[in-house]
């Protein structure tokens, strides 16, 4: 009588647990069916899928992963999306950069070859011409340097070297060009040595251009370029008294092609503060940029010591 009894109850034990897997069996089923018709839906390019997983199911691990891929794919794909739209309005930018000074290059000496224009006026065809071209020619190697900073094979020679001395040599060969544009100027450059690992070429290249867009697009008449020392880092600061930079374009600033006076886009190429930024990233180092309009612009780097 007492074996009948505890068979039984082993029975109903043996039924209820069938009974309890086959439930969960079944809803294992439900849940792989729902992730078999997601994949597929994501596999036509839905990336919008998402797979909802309770606390207690058993594929919860399964569907927060899969949608994490989806979340992931979806990042890509929108990032490849902007990358394309960023490319076309390169292409676009760079064809008008290119076509309009080549055209009107190619207008004048055409007017000098078919001798429309003789004596002073065709002298001065010339000088035109010649000025294009060569508005022409800096936009191509800014443009080569440009692509070779983006594409990471711009090749560096880093050396251990006195910013300040290299600054001050550097604006020596400025301050004639700052007084023939019209331009007051303060150098303010300590005596003291500040050791720095840099590229000369490359740190020219830097303060070149800045002050290249402070004689071209500021519309100043006062320029103060700055350098200081913190512990850990050196400070250089270039600032004008022009007619800053709306706060609409200053996020922008440092972007390919980027031209925050749409009036003047025969000046300048939109290439320079865009090459400054990653020289100076490869050198480790941050730039920042402060302006009011009408009052002026600010620029600050900063560059690690050596230690």
């Amino acid at each position: 009588m007492g074996v009948n009894i505890y068979l039984l109850v082993v029975l109903a034990i043996s039924l209820l647990i069938i009974t309890f897997l086959l439930s969960k069996l079944g809803q294992v089923h439900g849940q792989l069916s729902l992730i078999k018709d997601a994949l597929e839906d994501i596999k036509r390019g839905n990336l919008n899928r998402r797979i909802l997983a309770r606390e207690s199911d058993m594929t919860k691990q399964i569907c927060y992963d899969i949608n994490q891929m989806a979340i992931s794919n979806q990042a890509r794909l929108i990032g490849q999306r902007q990358a394309d739209q960023a490319y076309k309005r390169l292409m676009t930018s760079l064809s008008h950069d290119v076509k309009t000074p080549l055209a009107s290059l190619v207008g004048y000496l055409e007017a000098i070859e078919s001798g429309i224009v003789s004596g002073e006026e065709k002298e001065e065809y010339l000088h035109v011409a010649f000025d294009k071209s060569q508005h022409l020619k800096h936009f191509v190697e800014s443009l080569f340097e440009w692509v070779k900073l983006d594409a990471g094979e711009q090749l560096f020679h880093f050396e251990y070297s006195d910013l300040n001395e290299l600054s001050r040599n550097i604006m020596a060969d400025w301050v004639p060009v700052l007084e023939n544009s019209g331009f007051e100027y303060e150098i303010e450059i300590p005596e003291t040595e500040c050791s720095i690992r840099i590229d000369p070429n490359a740190y020219t290249r830097i303060l070149n251009n800045l002050l290249q867009n402070v004689i071209v697009h500021s519309k100043g008449n006062q320029m103060i370029l700055s350098i200081s020392a913190k512990e850990n880092y050196a400070i250089i600061t270039v600032k004008d008294n022009g007619i800053g930079i709306l706060p609409v374009d200053l996020p922008h600033i440092f972007e390919r092609m980027y031209q925050a006076d749409h009036s003047r886009s025969a000046i300048g190429n939109g290439l320079g503060l865009s090459i400054v930024k990653e020289l100076v990233s490869a050198h480790k180092g941050k730039i920042t940029v402060t302006s009011t309009p009408s009052f002026g612009t600010e620029f600050t780097i900063t560059l690690p010591k050596a230690l």
